[in-house]
């Protein structure tokens, strides 16, 4: 399955990875979208937030309840996953939820980019054990990072 992302996932993967209380991001990421068992089937576990739309839209808890939330997009037939943003559920950069206008907005963007071709190839460095962004198209994109909101369930 070839795995694609935003720049929005790139720029916060990017800005946590540097963050000692998220350290364990990397490895988190190659150990569930690049471990070898895992197959397109297997990347629908999760919560569909488009219904039984034939390309799902899926948020995916990892790591249990104080892990990560992933947002993705699977399109089977042509076997490709598209990460389009992730954030923590604790720390100084953690959130309960993001707002459902995010989710729409980032839903959007990623269904442009993926016309345009304006996204990263995101691959695993076998030597390093590290992931690899290799931008698709050979301009800066035009498309600004959307600014995540949270809410809180809580109040």
């Amino acid at each position: 399955m070839k795995i694609y992302c935003l720049e929005d996932f790139k720029a916060q993967f990017d800005k946590l990875k540097r963050k000692s209380t998220y350290r364990s991001i990397e490895q988190d990421i190659l150990n569930y979208f690049f471990a070898p068992e895992k197959s397109g089937q297997s990347f629908l576990e999760g919560t569909r937030l488009n219904g039984q739309s034939e390309i799902p839209y899926i948020k995916k808890r990892l790591k249990g309840r104080g892990g990560w939330r992933f947002y993705y997009l699977v399109i089977i037939k042509d076997e490709c996953l598209y990460l389009l943003f992730f954030h923590p559920k604790t720390g100084s950069e953690g959130a309960e939820n993001i707002a459902d206008d995010f989710k729409t907005s980032i839903y959007k963007k990623v269904l442009s980019c993926i016309k345009s071709g304006d996204l990263y190839e995101v691959e695993k460095e076998e030597k390093a054990n590290k992931l690899r962004f290799t931008h698709l198209l050979q301009t800066a994109s035009a498309l600004e990072i959307i600014k995540y909101k949270t809410i809180n369930k809580n109040t």
